[in-house]
């Protein structure tokens, strides 16, 4: 560097050579200048290398320092990655115990919709005797599934106190049980008594009087009412009831056999559910019967004349004997006497006046033999539209009643099918016999009729044939 400003002076001085001593101060200055910059130049390496010197001294220690600090990078990165680890350890705990909370409440609601289930269950599942014990404890179970502000817990105690004493319940019934209450007896009193449980049937007997019998559940019943299976059985209810010893009757049908027995209508009973269109059914099917016993009636005893007596007319017609034929023909019962009478009366008349004859008697006897023949035919076919109308009726009853109790309650809609049913069973109770007697009564008619055409044949046929007989003789 100094070799440089050497160079650099020496090539100056010869530059100011030739401008002479006029420019001699100012090549002093110069000069001056040149050896202040070569000073600066001397201090300011002289510096540098003293700042060289201070930097290799200090150099190390913060080597040492910044290898410290990514040591302690290191250690807080591994640290970050551990407290990551567990972040995401305890977030996957968390998602565990959240799903083991969710399946826990699955859980509770399963087991709550089945004890729901059980507490509005148990009493159709116990002896309807049994319900004025239990009524207490599964009314508050009831009325604590219907009760908003009451926990999860509380209402699980109301139904677990059911399920308790459902369980006290089986065991009492394993050797058996008695308890008092009230019954329906037979005759729609309510009697005091003691009731005895025993497997799955439940006996009475009465503190009021001799009743003793099986207990079954009544439609529209407020109590257990009671069937007595018999004079033979009672006393040993009673003898089982008060000490547990004694003969009772056994049902293999589990009740199913009461209920059939009550369910079993009488003959008046399923006439009331007909309803009204069932007694007008009934009311056609008695007049009908009527006119067909007075028809039978009639038309059994509507005489004919014998073939025997009509010739025996003739006989005396073709003698000339006119008044004992008309003695023996007025001898003659009913129409067919009326018949031959006249043709006697007639006998010499043409041909064609006797037939003419004969045949106005037969038309007059035709209307009685045909009477209330319409109107048995008119019951064969109007019978079943009465009990198609009865079923029209009965269904739109139903119709209404399910609008007003729902599909829930069968019991309720029994009456409408009911009278569907039995006023369709009726119409045709009464058409098919209806139209089975119209057919034989007609037919019985009708050959009475013709009886009476084959006889006045017989006859003209047999005065015709005298006559024929005188002229040729």
């Amino acid at each position: 560097m100094q070799t440089s400003a050497k160079s650099l002076l020496a090539a100056l001085s010869l530059f100011a050579l030739p401008f002479g001593l006029v420019q001699t101060t100012q090549a002093q200055t110069f000069s001056s200048a040149s050896g202040q910059a070569s000073a600066d130049l001397q201090a300011a390496l002289s510096e540098l290398s003293t700042v060289r010197a201070d930097i290799a001294t200090e150099k190390i220690p913060l080597i040492r320092e910044v290898s410290s600090l990514e040591d302690q990078v290191r250690q807080k990165s591994e640290e970050l990655n551990q407290l990551r680890r567990l972040r995401d350890n305890s977030d996957l705990g968390l998602n565990r115990l959240r799903e083991q909370v969710e399946a826990m409440k699955a859980q509770n609601e399963y087991a709550a919709g089945l004890l729901d289930e059980f507490v509005r269950s148990f009493e159709t599942r116990i002896d309807y005797s049994e319900v004025q014990l239990y009524s207490a404890a599964a009314e508050e179970a009831r009325l604590a599934l219907d009760d908003p502000d009451m926990s999860q817990a509380e209402r699980f105690n109301k139904q677990i106190d059911v399920i308790g004493v459902a369980l006290d319940r089986l065991e009492q019934l394993t050797g058996g049980y008695t308890f008092e209450g009230k019954a329906l007896a037979p005759s729609g009193e309510i009697e005091n008594g003691t009731f005895a449980a025993f497997g799955p049937a439940v006996f009475f007997a009465s503190a009021q009087s001799d009743l003793a019998g099986i207990t079954f559940n009544k439609l529209n019943a407020a109590e257990a009412a009671i069937a007595v299976p018999g004079e033979l059985y009672s006393t040993g209810i009673r003898a089982f009831v008060e000490t547990g010893d004694g003969t009772i009757p056994a049902d293999a049908t589990l009740g199913k056999a009461l209920k059939i027995a009550e369910g079993s209508d009488t003959l008046l009973e399923k006439v009331e559910k007909g309803g009204s269109v069932g007694y007008v059914i009934i009311g056609l099917g008695a007049i009908c019967l009527v006119f067909g016993v007075i028809k039978i009636a009639e038309i059994l005893s509507f005489k004919t004349p014998k073939p025997e007596a009509v010739q025996t007319v003739l006989e005396h017609i073709q003698s000339g004997d006119m008044t004992k034929a008309r003695s023996i023909a007025a001898a003659m019962p009913g129409a067919g006497g009326e018949l031959m009478v006249a043709g006697v009366e007639h006998a010499d008349e043409k041909r064609g006046t006797l037939e003419e004859i004969l045949y106005e008697k037969i038309l007059s006897v035709r209307p009685k033999l045909e009477r209330f023949l319409p109107f048995i035919a008119l019951t064969a076919a109007a019978a079943p539209l009465l009990g198609l109308l009865g079923t029209v009726t009965g269904m739109i009853k139903t119709f209404n009643l399910i609008t007003i109790f729902g599909t829930g309650d069968a019991k309720s809609l029994s009456s409408g099918i009911s009278e569907a049913l039995i006023t369709t069973a009726l119409g045709l109770i009464i058409a098919i016999p209806a139209l089975i007697a119209h057919g034989m009564l007609a037919r019985m008619a009708r050959q009475k009729l013709g009886d009476m055409e084959q006889t006045a044949v017989g006859f003209i046929n047999g005065v015709i044939g005298a006559r024929n007989q005188d002229k040729s003789e």
